[in-house]
């Protein structure tokens, strides 16, 4: 196997620049034995690569090839089946797993030894050894590739001295001894062993030649050893001088060490004593209030612009001297004790002092406003004046009353309430509720007068407005809904009744209700949302100011009961011993908003009511309005109280549009035609041509426009089927008269208006019109020339038949005398006479305010003009050559209609 493993070096692996360290004689596993060897390799250049090389004889069986390299880094397991018995079966696991047999268990078990220490040396993923004795598995002395010189034979070892392989690689000038000795010696190939006795013996030789030469060195090695005695005397004076130096010092080491116990026994005190100079500074500065301040908290003037920023600086210290954070045993200190309970006193007193300021404050406040809108109502009801009078003059000033200067006298306080609201939350919880029941009834109190204002603006009163009751201690008007339904019921005595709509057949029309009537509603609900939407914004940001409570965009809260307005959120806070988060101030925000203002939405609802009922149209404007301002709102905070209130409104406007659309739609299915009298143009298209014209104006630019959209859908599709059911049951006027003039007046109105929405209801009312216009002309003309009609409906039976058309006028009933027999009892002057008969029948049937006379004349004009060129051309190809011709021209027929036109 030596012999082989140099072959193999030497053939193989030295021009690869590898090294063979273990070789092991193996066949595949159930084959027919075809011995190769698998060989262990690493370079000899660094990176140090470790390689199993599979290698096999030649066929010709002189030489060996390398036939497949696996990595070292890619092997998984080494599984050598069987770790007890001797078994020369292992396997290796590649990318697939080979299983071999070796010759020999030893050789298998050097190769599995010589794999598991190359691991261990040069990869950092360790291989699974399966099945392998512990024995073969033994550590690697830890020695870095960096210690192995490079170029030098490297050998893998394990344990401590253990080679891994006997062989050594040989230098260029050792192979070339080696081979002189072996030419020297026949043998050296022949017979190796013999080779090998040989050599042992020169070695032999040899080593007995080198220990003659040391016996004869022993005169150098005796000078030697007199040196070393020489020196050996030298070392022990020195160590005599050594101890005594040490004596010396050790007098000197006893002084050194209490000169540094007493150092450091200062140090220790000097430390000690700057530590308590620190924490009584940090005590000192932490916790002394000064004088003043403490005079502020006790006296401090809460009134004045001075006391307050004196009284905020206070407090703000008060609290910082409250909130130090002491250092471990601080608290067990009695000044600490003592300073902490006078500091406790401190904040109570001034919480109380406070709160009971702010109390007075808000109380003031609402008891200064409560006058100054008794004054404002006062002003309303002045002793010895008509009521009518002061009502439309005041009528110009629909505003609400500014509460900016209260809020700016407020804010003043804004620090001391967070104050509050971080010492004593019980105590800012008390006058936040005391604030939210204060402002609710004022602002109840200002904004149902200011609906009243508005109520009475809408109605347009005058003497009607006597019948308000308006009394009370304050001025308040007080006129309730129910009277303000019946004024403006009987406000519109030349208007529409209470239940009017676009449909309203009984009653008078839309088109009766003066459009500046309109227009002022439109106003004056716009003035309403305008005033209303600055109050809530400013109320809200002093809120969020004053209570110092969030206003950055969060989720809606889940907590809208009644319930919690009066404090129940606050105290679930407050008990839980922490602070508000973003979403639950929100919350608090907008409940607050809620209770103060919490008569908006139903005087917005009444207000809405009131406005359908003196016109259904009016749910047009509120619902253009109304979704303006909800849009506004909504781009300022989706769920802000304002946001929320004018969108739960518009709703119900939504709803009164929807109803409204609704109700025309069934109006037009009760409307009732009269049988005596001709249909003309319907109420109901006349309706939406004024309800299509007044939307367009009033959702120009609009955001609710697919409201409206669906709404002409609805409505048109109603038209549609109620101006065909009118038709259908009409008695006096043809059918397709009703649908011809309705259907042309629908055509006309939305090409007129361009809405886009319904272009293809226009198309199909166009072609509704064409068609019956063109079915009416076919009727009502029928056969004017009757005789001669039947006559040529008999040629053409008998050309139908076979018979060629210039041999119809062999036949006997059809020739050319019967012709001119039947074309003699058709003279102009009949003609004419017919024609003036149907005019005036044409007449009757259609109505003027569409003016379709002159159209539907010039169409049965061209539809008798094509009749009598048919006639012409039958007379041409029956009778050819006969000189028979019609006794009025396509000329008398022009004549005809334009003096009979123009003579009506």
């Amino acid at each position: 196997m030596t012999a082989i493993k140099h072959a193999l070096q030497r053939d193989i692996f030295t021009p690869n620049d590898e090294r063979l360290l273990s070789i092991v004689n193996v066949c595949k596993a159930g084959k027919k034995k075809k011995n190769c060897f698998l060989c262990a390799t690493v370079t000899t250049e660094r990176p140090v690569q470790v390689k199993v090389v599979k290698v096999k004889k030649s066929d010709k069986g002189d030489f060996y090839k390398r036939q497949i390299a696996w990595a070292l880094r890619d092997l998984a397991v080494v599984d050598a089946k069987d770790a007890v018995k001797e078994n020369p079966e292992f396997d290796l696991h590649f990318e697939k797993i080979y299983k071999w047999v070796a010759s020999s268990t030893a050789e298998k078990n050097a190769f599995i030894s010589c794999i598991w220490k190359l691991n261990q040396r040069y990869l950092r993923k360790k291989i699974d050894f399966v099945n392998v004795s512990s024995q073969l598995l033994e550590e690697l002395p830890k020695v870095t590739e960096e210690s192995v010189p490079s170029g030098e034979n490297q050998s893998v070892t394990g344990g401590d001295e253990e080679v891994v392989d006997e062989y050594q690689e040989l230098n260029a000038r050792e192979e070339q001894d080696i081979e002189i000795m072996m030419e020297g010696c026949e043998c050296a190939i022949s017979n190796a062993e013999a080779f090998a006795e040989k050599l042992s013996r020169e070695l032999q030789v040899l080593d007995g030649a080198n220990i003659q030469s040391i016996m004869a060195s022993e005169k150098q090695v005796n000078i030697l050893m007199k040196l070393l005695d020489e020196a050996l005397k030298e070392v022990d004076q020195i160590e005599l001088k050594l101890s005594s130096y040490e004596e010396m010092l050790q007098s000197v080491k006893e002084q050194m060490n209490q000169i540094s116990e007493s150092n450091h026994l200062i140090h220790l005190s000097n430390t000690n004593n700057v530590k308590l100079l620190s924490e009584i500074e940090f005590l000192v500065n932490h916790m002394d209030l000064a004088k003043g301040h403490i005079k502020a908290l006790q006296e401090g003037d809460l009134a004045s612009s001075r006391g307050i920023e004196a009284c905020t600086n206070a407090a703000d210290a008060l609290l910082q001297c409250m909130n130090v954070a002491l250092r471990p045993g601080h608290d067990m200190l009695l000044a600490v004790q003592q300073q902490q309970q006078r500091f406790s006193d401190l904040r109570e007193h001034f919480a109380r002092r406070l709160a009971s300021h702010l109390n007075n404050v808000f109380v003031q406040q609402f008891t200064q406003a409560l006058l100054q809108l008794y004054n404002r109502s006062s002003f309303l009801l002045v002793p010895g004046h008509d009521q009518s009078s002061t009502l439309a003059q005041h009528s110009v000033e629909l505003t609400l009353p500014n509460h900016h200067p209260f809020h700016r006298d407020l804010l003043r306080y804004a620090k001391l309430m967070e104050w509050l609201k971080s010492t004593d939350y019980g105590k800012y919880e008390g006058l936040t509720k005391n604030y939210m029941d204060y402002l609710s009834r004022l602002y109840e109190r200002e904004i149902k007068d200011f609906f009243e204002v508005a109520k009475i603006k809408m109605t347009g009163t005058t003497k009607e407005s006597k019948k308000f009751g308006l009394h009370g201690s304050s001025g308040k008007l007080t006129g309730s809904t129910s009277s303000l339904n019946k004024l403006s019921v009987q406000s519109s005595g030349n208007r529409r009744s209470q239940s009017s709509s676009l449909l309203d057949m009984g009653n008078m029309s839309a088109s009766d209700l003066d459009v500046a009537d309109r227009t002022k509603f439109d106003k004056i609900f716009e003035q309403v949302l305008s005033e209303l939407e600055p109050l809530c914004l400013a109320e809200q940001d002093f809120i969020s100011k004053f209570f110092k409570l969030q206003q950055h965009p969060s989720m809606p809260g889940t907590v809208t009961e009644a319930d919690d307005l009066d404090g129940g959120l606050l105290s679930r806070q407050h008990n839980s011993g922490t602070a508000l988060p973003v979403s639950s101030e929100k919350d608090m925000i907008r409940q607050m908003m809620t209770k103060i203002f919490r008569c908006i939405e139903p005087e917005l609802n009444n207000l809405i009511a009131l406005g359908d009922k003196i016109d259904s149209f009016n749910s047009l404007y509120m619902l253009v309005k109304m979704s303006h301002h909800v849009w506004t709102a909504q781009n300022v905070d989706p769920a802000s109280f304002l946001s929320t209130t004018l969108g739960n409104v518009l709703v119900t406007v939504k709803r009164n549009f929807d109803k409204c659309i609704s109700n025309q739609i069934r109006q037009m299915e009760e409307v009732k035609i009269s049988k005596k009298s001709k249909v003309g143009i319907l109420p109901f298209v006349a309706e939406f041509e004024e309800f299509a014209g007044l939307a367009e104006s009033i959702f120009k630019n609009a955001e609710r426009r697919g409201d409206l959209d669906k709404a002409y859908t609805k409505l048109i599709r109603g038209v549609f089927v109620n101006v065909e059911k009118v038709a259908n049951e009409s008695q006096k006027t043809p059918r397709d008269v009703v649908m011809m003039e309705n259907f042309h007046h629908i055509f006309a109105t939305l090409s007129r208006l361009k809405i886009s929405c319904l272009e293809a209801e226009k198309k199909e009312a166009k072609q509704k019109y064409t068609d019956h216009l063109q079915s009416y002309v076919i009727y009502s003309l029928g056969q004017p020339l009757e005789k001669l009609n039947h006559f040529f409906e008999g040629v053409e039976a008998r050309v139908a038949q076979g018979i060629r058309e210039e041999e119809v006028s062999y036949q006997l009933a059809f020739n050319k005398q019967e012709l001119r027999k039947v074309i003699k009892e058709y003279p102009g002057k009949e003609v004419k006479k017919g024609l003036d008969n149907l005019y005036k029948k044409v007449d009757k049937h259609l109505c003027e305010e569409e003016n379709l006379l002159q159209v539907v004349w010039h169409s049965m004009q061209d539809e008798f003009i094509r009749q009598y060129k048919h006639f012409e051309g039958l007379i041409a190809r029956c009778y050819p050559g006969s000189g028979v011709t019609m006794e009025f021209t396509i000329q008398d027929i022009l004549d005809y209609c334009s003096s009979i036109a123009q003579s009506h």
